[in-house]
């Protein structure tokens, strides 16, 4: 009897023991978009990666279209650790970090390459960290574009934007670029936008080609001026305690596979950028407005004391490192 259970005891000691190493780590990926976005393709390109690479090990569950959370709500998830992972947009994390606010900034990068060049260097690399001491770090960024205006009249000069009211997102240095015009900015929920401008409760938005697309703002509103004047990205993000509590070895792994579904996602977004706009100017729905020079140099006059409003915060070395990347 004895003998039996020892022999109970030394098995259940084994199950217990291989169990443990056996143990299979969930990381939960939280996110607002369909899964045929850019943003909806990386976390599934991630999802993908990390199951060839650590089955059994490791498994990615992902949750779009806001499923479990928003993305005002996500990041106090991660730091509860209802999920591991988000992706929202940087204008989202002002109440962890002012420095971020550097993306929100007007007509400060020319293009995506810029963008791209400015996130790859020492900067904005750097940014990712800003968080550490509210729990949070930044594991890459992803690429949506840059932003374009629309609205239901014609804006090709500053002043027709005036006493127009504007949509933004959840950002003093958006709403401070719209007051800078003499408009109206309204901090309003993206999933509201369509309607807001259905109903002329809002006159026009700031948004990337494919957010007008794929939200049909083109059928709401009568021009879309071709401003590329801000760019909008989004902030792969999970808690700092959480992610160096991983294993040295599968962290390494996981940060390898999100690089990778991180370019993939860039990928996309890119082509959507070119295919969408394309998709717009075929519909005949909305009229595609190309700035002169001299249009486009009156919205950055206008538009650019916003920089020095927000040096402060931001910090004027890390604007400076933006103005360099267009070089």
């Amino acid at each position: 009897m004895n003998k039996f259970k020892i022999a109970v005891s030394a098995l259940a000691m084994i199950a217990v023991t291989s169990g443990a190493y056996a143990e299979e780590i969930v990381i939960k990926f939280s996110h607002v978009v369909a899964e045929n976005t850019p943003k909806g393709i990386m976390a599934n390109k991630f999802a993908e990666l990390v199951a060839e690479r650590l089955a059994g090990k490791v498994k990615v569950e992902v949750f779009p279209n806001s499923q479990l959370f928003n993305d005002d709500k996500v990041l106090e998830a991660i730091l509860l650790g209802d999920v591991q992972l988000g992706a929202p947009s940087l204008s989202k994390f002002g109440k962890f970090t002012r420095k971020l606010q550097v993306y929100d900034l007007p007509f400060l990068f020319k293009n995506m390459d810029a963008v791209g060049k400015f996130q790859s260097g020492p900067h904005g690399q750097a940014l990712l960290a800003s968080m550490k001491s509210k729990g949070l770090v930044g594991l890459g960024y992803l690429h949506n574009g840059l932003k374009q205006l629309s609205a239901s009249n014609p804006l090709r000069v500053p002043s027709d934007a005036a006493g127009k009211k504007f949509r933004i997102m959840s950002s003093d240095v958006l709403a401070a670029q719209f007051e800078a015009v003499d408009a109206v900015p309204l901090k309003k929920p993206f999933s509201e936008v369509f309607t807001l401008l259905q109903t002329k409760a809002i006159d026009g938005q700031e948004n990337t080609w494919s957010n007008i697309y794929s939200k049909k703002f083109f059928e709401v509103n009568e021009y879309i001026t071709n401003s590329n004047h801000g760019v909008l990205d989004y902030l792969v993000v999970t808690s700092e305690d959480y992610w160096n509590g991983l294993d040295a070895e599968i962290r390494d792994e996981l940060n390898k596979a999100m690089a990778e579904a991180i370019a993939e996602g860039n990928k996309v977004a890119s082509e959507k950028s070119m295919s969408d706009k394309q998709k717009i100017a075929d519909s005949g729905r909305s009229e595609i407005l190309t700035l002169t020079a001299d249009e486009r140099a009156q919205w950055v006059d206008a538009m650019k004391p916003v920089w020095a409003q927000f040096a402060g915060e931001i910090g004027q070395d890390v604007i400076d490192a933006a103005v360099a990347s267009n070089n």
